[in-house]
């Protein structure tokens, strides 16, 4: 319950989301987010590596070697 807290404080903000793409990014942002706090991962450098890498993916396995758990540990 105390993970989803911060989403729930933030409802009233994200009530009049302009569009339903722009609500999905946010759930999508915040998944990535917790996932990172879950497994021990700063949230702000994975973000920041993932940014740096992402352009970069084309395809499938380049993507999927862009999750959280999957972020080199010394950059951790």
């Amino acid at each position: 319950e105390n993970a989803i807290r911060p989403f729930v404080v933030g409802r009233r903000s994200w009530l009049f989301s302009d569009t339903v793409a722009g609500a999905n990014a946010s759930a999508n942002l915040y998944s990535l987010i917790e996932t990172c706090k879950a497994s021990g991962i700063d949230p702000y450098r994975y973000l920041h590596w993932l940014f740096q890498c992402l352009p970069l993916a084309k395809n499938v396995d380049d993507y999927d070697a862009l999750l959280p758990w999957k972020m080199p540990a010394d950059l951790r």
